[in-house]
């Protein structure tokens, strides 16, 4: 269904919505499938495009947390865990299983890692992805041949599971359509509606594009966006206190060569406290993640040039060949949102639980933060049950535990992008036989075809040129110069299939060939 179909529910203004989900990240497309799926009228309104911010930008890992096992937070992991088992279950052409090493320099680290990574698959239960395992050096090698040798004294194998956030992002939001909700990209909520007893009963928002202002009523309203939260929050109660401290992630894609292999890698302790990854994506390298705390909330955050400094480094100590600044791809950064401590600590954000957190104000506006990629159901499942409550809707047990997500296919092929379409790929090859034209490649460095721009408008409602570069290709990820020379090219495919103009396509070049730019190292 096409946004401007979607749009139209919004014209009646007798209606009265069962939940308004605002934000349209993980949390809240989650919140809008579970609703959905119960039966209830949902409305999701997004100021940008679907996972725009924070929810583009992970290290697309579907973990139950190792490390947070070694803070001591059991509860936190098994739950992830059993998310993490839940993922996959419900979208097998997103969720895989992925094999990781900690390589070993030092006597002690084999048992160790081994002793502990066997007590995260005994806390998997009978979700778990495989069993670890001590690892000689030769096998360590093989396995991920461009890992540093010097030093190097075996290894342990784990599991965990791997996936494309965006992509699973859009998915959600196909099957939320699938179960009659009506997730919006572009609709910016800038006030809130009250009754006479000052209890929240709606929301103003504004069309992006178009400037047209809507008021829609709900019997709740649900704040799930992320590091932006404490902007809604103030609309209702301009003295609050803020509940989100953002640290910022940077990650930075390089050429799979420097793995070398299919295997991650896995680093369980930097300089900054951190772990981390190396993981193998779309035929490309994710290196990261940082943490660093962050006063600026903003819907581009840049990587500062330390973050960046910072990720080369320990990376190069513990890969053969050193990273260089001109062997990356593209370089991106997300703010986390993470639920802010009551009290004052010591500014270290890793220390911060990952758990979400809900509040409810005396208006009745929900409000969840925190949280991760991996627990989204839950979290999702947790607010939507909070919503009935506070709103007195009718109770509806919750079904997203098995429900499949919109794509779902069994043994994808994973040799070719096209395997995130999952069950929907034939119907982008029914384009290429009404067009053969929609065959030819975007470009001559990646995958993708023309057909897949045309769907993205069609289906998966992309409305710029950056939408289905970032979040429907995920080329500015993979590539971000590469991006930037499909983007005449994607706009042409766009404005013919939205009826644009030349000047419209002008526009999008120039505004995606900005935004790609801050996505490369000078």
């Amino acid at each position: 269904m096409k946004r401007e179909d979607l749009l139209k529910q919004l014209d009646d203004t007798s209606r009265v919505w069962d939940l308004i989900i605002i934000g349209g990240g993980a949390t809240g497309l989650g919140a809008a499938v579970d609703a959905a799926s119960r039966g209830f009228k949902v409305v999701l309104l997004e100021q940008a495009d679907f996972t725009k911010s924070t929810s583009s930008k992970s290290t697309k890992l579907a973990h139950g947390g190792v490390r947070y096992l070694a803070q001591g937070d059991v509860g936190l992991v098994v739950e992830a865990l059993r998310e993490r088992g839940l993922m996959k279950q419900n979208a097998p052409h997103l969720v895989k299983d992925q094999r990781f090493i900690i390589g070993n320099y030092q006597w002690w680290e084999k048992p160790f890692y081994t002793m502990g990574l066997t007590m995260y698959d005994v806390l998997a239960g009978k979700r778990s992805l495989g069993h670890s395992k001590p690892l000689s050096k030769e096998t360590v090698i093989k396995e991920i041949p461009g890992i540093a040798t010097k030093g190097l004294r075996g290894g342990v194998l784990y599991y965990d599971g791997q996936f494309d956030d965006s992509r699973m992002a859009i998915n959600l939001m196909q099957t939320a359509i699938d179960h009659q909700g009506v997730p919006l990209n572009y609709i910016r909520v800038e006030g809130l509606i009250k009754n006479a007893a000052g209890k929240i009963k709606g929301v103003k928002a504004r069309d992006m594009f178009t400037q047209k202002e809507y008021e829609i009523r709900g019997e709740a309203v649900i704040n799930a966006t992320g590091i932006f939260v404490d902007e809604v929050i103030r609309m209702d109660a301009p003295e609050a206190h803020p509940m989100v401290k953002p640290s910022q992630g940077v990650h930075l894609v390089v050429d799979r060569s420097f793995l070398g292999g299919e295997t991650a890698i896995m680093i369980p302790k930097t300089s900054d406290g951190r772990v981390l990854f190396g993981v193998p994506w779309h035929d490309r390298v994710i290196l990261g993640t940082t943490d660093t705390p962050m006063d600026e909330f903003t819907l581009e955050p840049r990587a500062l040039e330390e973050e960046i400094d910072f990720i080369l480094k320990t990376a190069g100590q513990y890969l053969s060949r050193q990273p260089k600044r001109e062997d990356v791809l593209c370089v991106y950064a997300g703010l986390r949102p993470l639920a802010a401590p009551s009290q004052d600590g010591d500014g270290k954000t890793k220390e911060i639980s990952r758990r979400h957190k809900v509040e409810i104000s005396d208006s009745g506006l929900l409000t969840i933060t925190g949280g991760k990629w991996t627990t989204y159901r839950d979290m999702a499942e947790d607010i939507v049950n909070k919503a009935i409550e506070v709103a007195g809707l009718p109770k509806k047990e919750c079904r997203t535990q098995t429900l499949k997500i919109h794509g779902y296919k069994e043994n994808v092929d994973r040799s070719n992008y096209a395997y995130v379409y999952g069950s929907d790929y034939g119907e982008i090859k029914a384009l290429v036989n009404e067009d053969p034209e929609l065959a030819r490649p975007l470009h001559s460095g990646l995958d993708f075809i023309g057909a897949e721009v045309v769907w993205g408008v069609r289906k998966e409602m992309a409305m710029t040129v950056e939408d289905v570069l970032s979040r429907r290709l995920r080329a500015l990820f993979m590539d971000a110069r590469a991006s930037i020379e499909m983007a005449p090219q994607v706009a042409a495919l766009m404005a013919k299939e939205m009826g644009k103009d030349e000047i419209w396509q002008q526009n999008e070049v120039a505004r995606y060939t900005e935004l790609a730019k801050g996505y490369l190292l000078k």
